[in-house]
């Protein structure tokens, strides 16, 4: 099984690089959402229309490329666009909606109106401010701010590129720009959360997952768009399950190794990548979903992920059901509107004040932080729904749930990021931008923000979190149940910053790149990850040594044999084991980020050995998450590197050999010398 899967393939792959990607973004394409109006679709049909549902996406986002591509083309003719981009795209969405249409026909009623949906518009995106580059005080109360008032910031034609080219790593003009900011210092504090109920469940329930910095990356959503590559046409960070892409089953995910402590949560946590526009190309920058869509830019490893479940303000909650599915937020909240928007932005010591469509400009010391708090209210019957959000909801402002639904715990899940507050007033070339991956059409503004959730807790671990949380305690999934052994398996490299609860290590995974090896010892070699890679753990932590170099290749060509050959006499056993799903030919590209691996806590760790951190490091990475085959043959390479440490405690029959066949033959010599004295001296007799 490999766990950083990149499902490459698109349905016309792409095709130009990032580099190609025109200058101009003042104008994005609108178009109405299909997915969004289908509320009621049949099991039968869920396969087909989910196809031609991730089809709509890719027409989009082709027909943006191509208007990002023409903006010459447009200058001479005006009527270029609507003629040559947005009429064929018309045609092309009309006969998949009439698709979509008869797969639901076939199996129930034919849905009535979709027709309507297949026009889309041009639109100014607000992405040619040059001249705005004050947008850190735009209006800082950002957490009331709305869709409308963000969309018409400075909607100047004509300019751009001057500031949203400039500096902002690679993103051709699609964003982030200066008027996508605001000073979390102007933004009013918010109200303090509703009053709870008597009876209201007061416990909590958190689970430490890591924070991916082993680098477990995707392209594709299995919830929205099961089956398809690039489904979301922007990247993800995972955390706990490792086998989510677009091709994992539920019984792929239940059998899944999990960067959770408490190895009974093999949930799926993921959302959109933040990047840094400093022009470093990613290993996916001529890929779909990164550069060849406009995503671009150095991916950012958070320094912190926690994950709590909390209750309900009314009473008491139910279990959530196994492979219940929730979407938060809405990936193209800049073209649909707010409606279904719940991105929060803020800084570490503000959190009182939240941003909802702006990006924070933190001070010094303060770090960028992202909450997500999802949907509370299940209808007691589907895992999912049609449109991924019609079978949960959110509690009203009183914390009571719609009729027919019931309580269940609520997911916060807050991340941090150690990022300086971009240089507005030289377009970030100072200190850069920063953005969250997006649909192409999406700009990358903060609104699209999203976070998605797959529950695949061991039901013994589910009603141990339910009963913590009506009963009022504050419990941690690592003090409880399940298998915390390898508690390395839960942290999987993934910062480490589990290691110290709360804290997720502070700085573990925060400082990326110096603090995090310390959780696993030897920080001295560790610090140099990128030259020696995961030295005592083969295959396991190959990504720290050749993410640029291999990324993309599925087997472990050059060094998996000489990984699983020495790696296993240094108890790195479980190299061995992880490079052997890597090699299965029909295995998808794997991809790692340099950045993430580097990041990774430690994987140095064995690189000391005496102290016996070695072992603990090479447990911390569970089979099937070699990123690539560079650093398995890393491994094989290591030799005398590898062997100091742990091969004196766990050397195989043939070290034995090695070290006793001089005994041997000095034995030998010996008996010779002495039978040959023995001539001599009878000769002499004579």
């Amino acid at each position: 099984m490999a766990a950083n899967v990149y499902a490459s393939a698109t349905e016309d792959g792409g095709g130009e690089e990032s580099g190609q990607w025109a200058n101009s973004a003042a104008a994005t394409i609108d178009c109405p959402d299909v997915g969004s109006e289908l509320t009621d679709v049949p099991e039968g049909a869920r396969g087909d229309v989910d196809n031609e549902l991730a089809a709509l996406d890719r027409q989009i986002a082709e027909a943006y490329q191509r208007l990002q591509n023409s903006a010459q083309a447009q200058q001479q003719d005006g009527g270029f666009a609507e003629n040559a981009i947005m009429n064929p795209l018309k045609e092309k969405r009309a006969a998949t909606i009439e698709r979509i249409a008869i797969a639901i026909d076939r199996v129930g009623d034919r849905p009535e109106g979709l027709d309507s949906l297949a026009s889309c518009t041009l639109r100014e995106t607000g992405n040619d401010n040059g001249g705005d580059q004050n947008g850190g005080d735009q209006n800082g109360d950002g957490a009331g701010q709305d869709q409308g008032d963000q969309q018409g910031q400075d909607g100047q034609e004509g300019q751009q590129g001057q500031q949203g080219q400039q500096g902002n790593g690679g993103q051709a003009g699609n964003g982030p720009v200066a008027a996508d900011f605001a000073d979390i210092t102007s933004v009013q504090p918010g109200g303090r959360g509703g009053v709870q109920g008597q009876n209201a469940s007061r416990g909590s329930f958190t689970t430490a997952c890591g924070v991916n910095a082993n680098g477990v990356f995707n392209s594709d959503n299995v919830i929205v768009a099961p089956g398809v590559s690039n489904g979301a046409h922007h990247f993800h960070d995972y955390v706990g399950n490792q086998a989510n892409n677009a091709f994992a089953s539920d019984e792929d995910l239940a059998a899944a190794e999990t960067s959770c402590e408490n190895q009974d949560d093999k949930s799926s946590y993921f959302w959109p990548v933040l990047r840094l526009q400093n022009g470093t190309v990613e290993q996916d920058a001529n890929s779909p979903g990164g550069g060849i869509e406009g995503n671009a830019g150095e991916i950012v490893t958070p320094k912190q992920v926690t994950m709590t479940f909390v209750g309900s303000p009314q009473g008491e909650v139910a279990e959530m059901p196994r492979l219940l599915r929730i979407i938060t937020g809405d990936a193209k909240a800049f073209v649909n509107g707010p409606a279904n928007a719940n991105a929060s932005w803020s800084c570490t010591g503000f959190e009182d004040r939240q941003l909802k469509d702006k990006y924070p400009l933190c001070p010094d010391g303060s770090d960028v932080v992202r909450t997500f708090k999802f949907q509370s209210c299940w209808d007691g019957r589907n895992i999912d729904s049609a449109n991924h959000r019609t079978h949960v909801a959110f509690a009203a402002a009183d914390g009571s749930c719609p009729g027919g639904f019931k309580a269940i715990p609520q997911l916060v899940q807050r991340i941090v990021y150690d990022v300086d507050a971009p240089s507005l007033q030289d377009g970030g070339r100072t200190s850069p931008l920063f953005a969250v991956d997006s649909f192409p059409e999406q700009v990358h503004k903060p609104i699209t923000d999203h976070g998605d959730f797959i529950n695949v807790f061991d039901e013994g671990l589910m009603r141990e979190m339910v009963d913590c949380i009506n009963e009022g305690r504050e419990c941690d999934a690592a003090d409880l149940g399940g298998d915390q052994g390898d508690g390395g398996g839960g942290d999987q490299g993934n910062g480490g910053d589990q290691g110290n609860g709360g804290d997720q290590g502070g700085d573990g995974g925060g400082d990326q790149g110096q603090d995090q090896e310390q959780p696993g010892g030897d920080q001295g070699d560790g610090g140099d990850q990128n030259q020696d890679g995961g030295q005592d753990q083969g295959g396991g932590q190959d990504q720290g040594q050749d993410q640029d170099q291999g990324q993309e290749q599925p087997g472990d060509q050059d060094g998996q044999n000489q990984g699983q050959d020495k790696g296993q006499e240094q108890n790195q056993g479980e190299d061995g084991a992880a490079g052997e799903p890597t090699d299965k030919a029909d295995t998808p590209k794997t991809f790692a980020s340099p950045k993430a691996t580097q990041r990774g806590r430690d994987k140095d760790a064995g690189q000391g050995g005496g102290d016996g951190k070695d072992d603990e490091a090479a447990d911390q990475t569970p089979a099937g998450n070699i990123p690539s085959a560079a650093g398995a043959g890393q491994a094989g390479s290591q030799g005398s590197e590898g062997s100091t440490g742990s091969q004196s405690a766990a050397g195989d029959l043939a070290d034995t050999g090695a070290e006793m066949w001089p005994a041997a033959l000095g034995g030998v010599l010996a008996l010779c010398g002495v039978v040959l004295l023995r001539r001599v001296r009878r000769g002499d007799i004579r």
